[in-house]
């Protein structure tokens, strides 16, 4: 019987110490924003409800949202549409054999980011004003 070798190759636990590439940044924070968007998914259906089911309901959303913690998590619940939308494009792209290159996917991320960003500032400046 043959005897078994060591495996020689490195282990890399620290997780702290592993830099991902900014393209793996934004296919997780994707995901996030995914999970995100499930749980708020629920909010806004409370809130359909709420406003469609009487005058009193609509009254009552209305008083909800004007504090900020709704606005807040009306805010993550959109940002988070917005992320995903952007990033979902680019999935999209990148399927259509857009971006697919190594120089492309850092350049795809950084767009992504961008362009999210400014989304996001712009739909927190439509809701606070």
């Amino acid at each position: 019987m043959k005897p078994t070798t060591k495996n020689e190759r490195p282990v890399n636990l620290d997780l702290s110490t592993i830099k991902l590439p900014l393209a793996a940044i934004t296919s997780i924070t994707h995901r996030i924003s995914g999970v995100i968007l499930f749980a708020g998914i629920g909010i806004l259906l409370w809130m359909l409800e709420l406003s469609l089911s009487g005058e009193a309901g609509f009254n009552r959303l209305q008083d909800v949202l004007m504090s900020p913690l709704a606005t807040f998590v009306v805010w993550g619940v959109l940002s988070a549409l917005a992320y995903h939308l952007i990033a979902g494009v680019k999935h999209l792209l990148m399927d259509a054999g857009i971006g697919e290159t190594k120089a492309g996917a850092p350049r795809g991320a950084t767009i992504v980011i961008i362009v999210s960003l400014i989304i996001i500032v712009l739909l927190g400046v439509w809701l606070w004003t």
